[in-house]
């Protein structure tokens, strides 16, 4: 438990609200009925957080060439990624607030520093919106610091406080904000403080960003809502318009009442010359000339509600392009992973085990692909949340995409296996969900500490022995280990096992194993491939 905020925690704090954002992305999109009833709330507060993550973890780059980050470093650079990558009305709002956090904690981290960053983030959330409204994002916050104020002296106690406080505003928004009590819901942008505030007492709890992650409790919605997309109202701004803007403080009192007189939801963030502009407006052209007259606009997004609606329910319709090109994109680690994937028909994305590809990666590499229908195969549960996020970009842009979870590489290729161009897409995809589904995977890992697990406690150097994503077995040889995890999954049966030697690997390792398996299986096939996949020396599928 930490006693002062530091640098590690600031990362650990990121990397925790992205993974409890993107489990609950598809809860939030569906709280979605203020201010503009379009479902990407969940996705946008994803895609701030994301962007804040990994201009934070950009600090943490190289620490042999480059010293490590101080807390400053880490809390302005959380700041600036989510102001440069926030997205929609609660993403902007959110990044104010982290900059209102990252204005106090810069200067140290401890309790009392917390509760007041707490509270500059709220009165900084406040600030940036032209006409605050209660009920939202922003009662969430300022009962949030409010109660925090009240809270014990150590710092995890005014970080699960301020959590506990959030938690409990949230389940009040519906008494003052008629529009959620109507459709019974919460607010969509206070859920998503409440997960980042949850990510930061765990953070400061203890938990480590690669290890179990103990969420929260978060409430969900008051009454099961289903999220649909449809244009706003009557009288409703028919644009949302988002920029970049660089410009100096005192152009931003006539920029503001400029937009203010155009349209609604205005919110501006951000600071030292770089704002972040959102706005709801008839007008969209007049709304970026008002941002030419105060600065430089920049990484300007125009979306017709409208229009949005019309391409998401099309992009759910079936029959409309089965004519089109088609791509089946693998996202895998190591050449001959790379290779095999290739062969059998794959678009790849090569993924940098120690960083894993983001939204904008996944999504980039789609459009590389120049298809309008699109199998995605993640390979890995760690991916899920950016691919998401990814396909509902992409189905915006007309993209028909399927993302298929699969787990491990092994399951991706059971998938390839039966892939066909020929056929229609639904059934494509159901035939490689299937033979992805009906493979069992498994890997080996050299353990680096001492560490819980479902089979014991391990040391580090320990061999551990992974099934379906837990560790069953713990050993000290990777062929004894890889026998005994054989044994477990072919006793439920199997037709065709798959080993995938990764870097480095023995080449007698697979020769054991491949002789194991017709010793104790002979109805059983054996193929060995080399991934060249890292840290995991050897991944294992049974079909």
């Amino acid at each position: 438990m930490l006693h002062t905020l530091d640098a590690p925690a600031v990362r650990t704090w990121c990397q925790l609200a992205l993974r409890a954002l993107g489990q609950a992305r598809e809860e939030i999109d569906a709280l979605n009925v203020y201010p503009v009833p379009d479902g990407d709330t969940g996705t946008n507060l994803y895609l701030t957080v994301e962007s804040a993550a990994a201009e934070v973890e950009s600090r943490f780059a190289d620490p042999a060439v480059d010293p490590a980050p101080g807390l400053a470093d880490a809390v302005r650079a959380m700041a600036r990624g989510a102001l440069v990558g926030a997205r929609g009305n609660s993403g902007v709002i959110l990044a104010q607030w982290l900059r209102g956090t990252a204005e106090t904690l810069a200067d140290g981290g401890s309790a009392e520093q917390l509760r007041a960053a707490l509270q500059r983030a709220a009165d900084s959330a406040y600030q940036a919106v032209a006409e605050p409204v209660e009920g939202t994002l922003l009662t969430v916050a300022r009962v949030a610091a409010r109660e925090a104020v009240r809270a014990g002296d150590g710092l995890a106690q005014v970080a699960d406080t301020a959590y506990r406080a959030a938690r409990d505003a949230l389940r009040h928004t519906p008494e003052q904000l008629a529009v959620l009590a109507e459709n019974g819901v919460v607010d969509a942008g206070g859920r998503g403080l409440v997960a980042v505030l949850g990510a930061l007492a765990d953070a400061v709890a203890g938990q480590q960003p690669m290890g179990p992650v103990a969420l929260r409790g978060d409430v969900r919605a008051v009454e099961s809502c289903e999220a649909h997309l449809r244009p706003p109202g009557p009288g409703h701004p028919a644009f949302e318009v988002i920029y970049l803007l660089d410009a100096p403080d005192e152009a931003l009192p006539a920029l503001r009442e400029r937009l203010a007189g155009l349209g609604d939801s205005l919110v501006i963030g951000g600071g030292d010359g770089l704002w972040n502009v959102h706005v709801h407006v008839d007008d969209a052209g007049a709304a970026v000339e008002a941002g030419v007259g105060a600065g430089r606009p920049h990484q300007i997004r125009i979306t017709h509600f409208a229009e949005a609606a019309a391409r998401a329910g099309t992009a759910a319709e079936t029959g409309e392009r089965e004519d089109r090109a088609r791509a089946v994109l693998s996202v895998v680690s190591g050449g001959g992973l790379a290779e095999l994937c290739e062969q059998a028909g794959a678009v790849v994305l090569h993924a940098d085990p120690d960083r894993p590809p983001a939204s904008a990666e996944l999504a980039a590499a789609v459009r590389r692909s120049a298809a309008r229908e699109v199998v995605l195969l993640l390979n890995d549960p760690e991916l899920r949340a950016a691919a998401g996020a990814a396909a509902d970009q992409l189905r915006e842009e007309g993209v028909r995409i399927a993302v298929l979870p699969t787990r491990s590489p092994v399951q991706g290729l059971a998938a390839l296996a039966v892939h066909e161009g020929g056929r229609r897409f639904d059934e494509d995809v159901v035939a490689m969900t299937s033979a992805a589904g009906a493979t069992r995977y498994a890997e080996l890992a050299v353990a680096e500490g001492e560490s819980w697990t479902m089979a014991g406690v391990c040391q580090a150097g320990d061999v551990l022995g992974l099934i379906d994503g837990d560790v069953a077995v713990i050993g000290t040889g990777l062929a004894e280990v890889g026998e005994s995890v054989l044994d477990r999954m072919l006793g439920a049966g199997g037709e065709l096992v798959t080993l995938i030697l990764g870097e480095g690997a023995d080449e007698e390792l697979a020769e054991r194993l491949v002789a194991h398996v017709r010793h104790r299986r002979p109805e059983v096939d054996a193929v060995v491939f080399h991934g060249g996949q890292e840290p995991a020396p050897l991944l294992i599928g049974v079909e």
